[in-house]
């Protein structure tokens, strides 16, 4: 295996044919542009080491973006406070590995391996690869490699291989092949419906206009408002601004109409944005963010409901809207299981981290239940 300081050292096409087209998050074009616009680097905490492994011919087998950690920011996976008790011991957590797309808590592929394969050579490779990530963590001696949102697959391949498992919660909507946003109203019980169709009447009743735009229509105006939008969440959060302002011009470039921005105007003005990615059967809600904070049911509409209505109309099946947010229920999102994998050295750390993962397995799948009990769909006589 060798690791590579820079995507731009792996060519675009080679690592797409690992990646494949289905999710854009894992593909080269997205991943440069974090690195290119100067996002993704060793000045936020996330310096690339991306894997990638070879075959005797020098062919490409298969990838994995990683990096270096020096923190546990921008990855939605919390493990702080493993790193806090093996400092307390006297260990030192960082940096860690982490294989994952930075500041995107999206479910996606993780152990690239080239999509020519047949499904057996595919998963050898798969196993190669999760070995040579664990050996990285030996051989550099850090403290632990962590690959999060991984598809299940990987989870049970690597669990398979001795990796810790970890499951989390996101919500999702589903789309079966709905003809019209009423279609989907239908399926909802009586005082769900109601509720809805009123959040969307008093978000449209204040004067805003909504709108998709896509990739080249996009207009370097317009990522200036959104950009302005981005920073206001991320002040009135209490966050980082991590994504720097090339980034989004270098998405509508590099990805074209798989960039899906929901724009709210008042009077011609843009106010508020919503930033979707366009997979090949998912919309997936990244960021979002507003000029005032009182416009009613603006969030819901913007990132939910716009996002439920472009899916609809393009015959996609499925929009994830980000991560937590149990709201998100009472809005015909279901809860989905998220999955990730964590390969921890030192033997003391491992056994501690191993039994609470156990305990919040059970706790999640506990919870599983409950929480589709809380969706707004029609019960089933």
């Amino acid at each position: 295996m060798s690791l590579h300081r820079r995507i731009a050292d792996i060519p675009a096409a080679q690592w797409d044919l690992c990646a494949g087209d289905d999710n854009p998050f894992v593909s080269h074009a997205f991943l440069s542009a974090l690195e290119d616009s100067g996002s993704a680097e060793a000045r936020t905490g996330w310096l690339p080491q991306h894997a990638a492994v070879h075959a005797a011919d020098g062919s490409l087998l298969a990838v994995a973006p990683m990096y270096a950690k020096s923190h546990s920011f921008g990855e939605y996976v919390f493990d702080q406070q493993w790193a806090r008790a093996f400092e307390q011991a006297g260990g030192e957590y960082y940096p860690k590995l982490q294989v994952a797309v930075p500041f995107s808590p999206v479910t996606g592929p993780r152990l690239l391996v080239r999509r020519d394969m047949g499904e057996e050579e595919a998963r050898t490779n798969a196993r190669m690869l999760a070995g040579a990530l664990r050996q990285a963590c030996g051989e550099l001696g850090l403290s632990s490699t962590h690959v999060t949102f991984c598809e299940r697959g990987e989870y049970e391949l690597m669990g398979g291989e001795g990796w810790l498992q970890r499951l989390g919660v996101q919500y999702h909507w589903d789309n079966p092949g709905y003809g019209s946003f009423d279609d989907f109203l239908a399926t909802l019980a009586s005082r769900k419906r109601k509720t809805l169709k009123r959040e969307r009447r008093d978000a449209h009743g204040c004067g805003l206009t909504f709108e998709a735009v896509r990739g080249p229509d996009i207009t370097e105006e317009l990522w200036d408002h959104f950009y302005r939008f981005y920073l206001s969440t991320v002040d009135r959060k209490w966050g980082s601004a991590y994504l720097r302002r090339p980034f989004f011009s270098l998405l509508s470039q590099r990805l074209g109409d798989r960039v899906v921005l929901m724009i709210a105007r008042r009077d011609a003005t843009p106010v508020a944005g919503a930033l979707n990615l366009m997979g090949r059967d998912t919309l997936y809600g990244r960021n979002w963010g507003c000029d005032r904070g009182d416009w009613p049911f603006l969030h819901f509409e913007l990132c939910y409901y716009q996002a439920m209505e472009f899916a609809i109309a393009h015959g996609l099946r499925r929009v994830e809207a980000g991560a937590q947010g149990e709201h998100k229920l009472q809005r015909g999102y279901r809860p989905c299981l998220t999955y990730s994998t964590h390969w921890i050295e030192h033997p003391g750390l491992r056994n501690a981290v191993a039994e609470f993962l156990e305990h919040e397995r059970a706790a999640i799948m506990g919870e599983m239940d409950v929480m589709n009990a809380m969706t707004p769909y029609r019960t089933q006589s």
